[in-house]
């Protein structure tokens, strides 16, 4: 009894991303893209296309890490089917989103190349998967119903604004900054995950996460009282849970709970902070 429900098991890795964690990271910042500027037809098709790509990747990369094995070609292939399936109509009615095909074709070519070497956790692995991952706030806001209306921009007058407004085409503020902002609390996330497990008993990475989520810190104390408060939730888990893995075992699991947590508090802070901001 108990071979077939391992092999189902087996299978379901296969096609589907089994980090809960790694999902919040992809698809998190694509949603409050959505959420900061309305929802529209577009913008969600958008989201559904990411996270096919993701599939996408996810299997790919498990092929070529596997140096091409038959077992893990069915699951990308299908996967990338349904992508040009769904995602070439879009293309079509929406050309402009292939101002974004250069940054994607490098960020592919490099999770590759790190699933080739087997350095998906590596620092530039992540970073890769960082960059692609909150580049899509901005991606999917471009698409938002207030942006195709013309009541974005939400703060004019704002620095920011200024530069924006000369792209072509122009930028959603609001998912800049919201894209800015995930980068740089997901790259907190990064260090203190490997304090936690891959670099368990690094003195140098626990004093880079501690350091990284200290300015974090300041940064939200120049910025609103809300990302200050989040700041520090995320600091103090970063000091906390080493300080306690030190002396008794924390299981992945736990990391991975807490994780969630604060990807969750992030999202909720940066959807409604973000539009009052006046970078």
């Amino acid at each position: 009894m108990a071979q077939p429900v391992s092999s189902h098991r087996l299978s379901a890795r296969l096609w589907i991303p089994d980090q809960p964690g790694a999902w919040a990271m992809a698809l998190l910042p694509a949603i409050a893209g959505v959420a900061l500027v309305g929802a529209s037809a577009a913008n969600l098709w958008l989201l559904a296309l990411w996270a096919l790509c993701y599939c996408t990747q996810f299997t790919a990369a498990r092929w070529v890490k596997s140096r091409f094995q038959r077992r893990y070609l069915m699951p990308m292939a299908v996967y990338g089917v349904l992508l040009a399936v769904f995602g070439l109509p879009f293309v079509v009615m929406h050309p402009r989103v292939l101002i974004w095909a250069p940054l994607y074709v490098v960020a592919l070519a490099l999770s590759m190349l790190a699933a080739w070497r087997r350095q998906e956790r590596s620092l530039w692995g992540n970073i890769t998967a960082i960059v692609a991952a909150c580049a899509m706030a901005v991606v999917t806001a471009s698409f938002g119903a207030d942006v195709e209306a013309g009541v974005m921009p939400m703060s004019e007058g704002a620095p920011l604004e200024q530069y924006l407004t000369n792209v072509q085409p122009p930028l959603p503020r609001v998912g800049v900054i919201a894209a800015l902002l995930f980068a740089v609390t997901q790259f907190g996330s990064v260090l203190f995950v490997k304090t936690m497990i891959r670099e368990r008993g690094s003195r140098a990475y626990l004093i880079a996460s501690i350091v990284w989520h200290a300015g974090l810190v300041i940064g939200g104390f120049l910025l609103h009282p809300a990302l200050l408060c989040t700041a520090l939730v995320l600091l103090a888990r970063a000091v906390a849970l080493p300080l306690i893995a030190r002396k008794r075992s924390v299981k992945p699991v736990i990391v991975g709970i807490t994780e969630l947590f604060t990807s969750v508090l992030i999202v909720v802070t940066i959807i409604i902070v973000v539009p009052h901001l006046t970078i």
